[in-house]
């Protein structure tokens, strides 16, 4: 059999598990959750909401200076949170499923809100003080402190590298160099690709080698500069075209509510892909932002719940809602040119539509931005559960960034 039909054997394979698997089971299960944690703690991400706010600036207790602050935690969290997806994503959810995608985005992240407060909560509870003096824990740690079962541990931190370090980042790697299509149109085969994966793979060692004092630090500037700078441009060119807004929520309420089509096609209906596109880009309980969580110093675990809560208000009702208004609001206003479109290309459109080249060149760059504190985010994750696994060893996380930058680079 050749390479090729080989591969194209194991993509179909894989492709129905994973389709099988997220549509119906993973989705359920965080679904689930997240109800029955908002039951269980009468609606804590609703509660609380001026806690959150509160609590973000809390003075750290640690005051040996290793440890991070609640601010810079949720930082981490956040800029691992906020990637390609809360652009492209966005779009894509928009043009296959329906306007009435961005709804049950925001029933998502309401319901995932509780579930973040609990693994964040007990990421504090069980974290654990390492060899450099710096906190770190998440669902590795507290399976095994908390079940008393390592194997398990085990088995969840290698998931999360493998989640991480190959999926993710190569995902993210990829729809930045997407990116560049509007400047290069042959950017796939010319080489330019390359190029940016050698720049990103240098501007990330430079922060992920600096350890994860340097990791939060940076995060904690580049990620409020980017998401406000975003937010901004949502903000304009939604409230510069205030007549279109009752039609494009108008769009979006029939599409959510149209169950004719969602019963008809629910796989690829409004609904599953609103929820799948919510859960995807906040990861409510899917145990990644928890490794964050556990690093900051908070005199309550509680408190750090709260602001990591927080987190998944600013992924989905802030910064998706931003793309997805200039999507929708571009839909409106030029129909026909928005239904040939899709992903990076339709948000692109829509902001040249509004604001021209500068538009573009602006999304460009949140792009790129995007992605690459994704990277070092999501470097933070897997280094937390490389320690899980083997401990304070040094070369071992020598040669895991060694091979996660090269593998990106290729």
């Amino acid at each position: 059999m050749e390479t090729n039909s080989i591969n194209s054997f194991l993509v179909l394979i894989t492709g129905d598990i994973d389709n099988f698997m997220y549509t119906y089971i993973l989705v359920a299960l965080l679904v689930f959750t997240g109800i029955y944690f908002t039951i269980r703690t009468k609606g804590v991400q609703f509660r609380y909401i001026k806690d959150m706010f509160t609590q973000l600036f809390e003075k750290k207790v640690d005051k040996n200076g290793k440890a991070i602050s609640s601010f810079q935690a949720m930082m981490v969290s956040t800029g691992s949170r906020v990637g390609t997806g809360n652009i492209a994503g966005i779009a894509t959810a928009l043009a296959m499923g329906g306007p009435g995608a961005l709804f049950w985005m925001w029933v998502m992240a309401l319901i995932g809100g509780a579930s973040a407060f609990i693994e964040s909560t007990l990421a504090q509870i069980f974290k654990i003080r390492g060899k450099d003096g710096q906190f770190r824990g998440g669902p590795a740690y507290y399976i095994q402190q908390g079940l008393g079962k390592r194997w398990m541990g085990i088995v969840f931190a290698v998931s999360l590298i493998a989640c991480y370090v190959v999926g993710f980042n190569e995902l993210q790697a990829y729809n930045a160099a997407s990116g560049l299509e509007y400047y290069i149109p042959d950017y796939a085969t010319n080489g330019a690709a390359v190029v940016l994966g050698v720049v990103f793979t240098i501007a990330t060692a430079a922060v992920i080698f600096g350890g994860q004092k340097r990791i939060s630090v940076i995060n904690s500037w580049v990620v409020p500069i980017m998401a406000l700078a975003y937010i901004g441009l949502g903000v304009w060119i939604t409230f510069s075209h205030l007549n279109l807004l009752p039609a494009a929520f108008g769009m979006m309420f029939a599409s959510a509510f149209d169950f004719q089509a969602i019963f008809g096609g629910f796989a690829g209906s409004a609904l599953m892909l609103g929820i799948k596109r919510g859960l995807f880009s906040n990861e409510a309980g899917m145990g990644s932002a928890p490794n964050a969580a556990a690093t900051a110093s908070v005199s309550h675990p509680a408190k750090q719940g709260l602001v990591q809560t927080l987190s998944v208000y600013i992924d989905t009702l802030f910064i998706c809602t931003c793309s997805a208004m200039i999507v929708l609001v571009f839909m409106v206003q030029d129909p026909q040119t928005a239904a040939g479109l899709n992903g990076m290309p339709l948000v692109q459109m829509a902001v040249y539509h509004f604001a021209g080249d500068v538009g573009i060149a602006f999304i460009t760059a949140a792009v790129f931005l995007f992605a690459y504190t994704s990277l070092i985010g999501n470097y933070f994750y897997a280094e937390s559960n490389l320690k899980f696994i083997f401990g304070d060893r040094k070369m071992l996380l020598f040669w895991l960034r060694a091979w996660r930058s090269s593998s990106r680079a290729v």
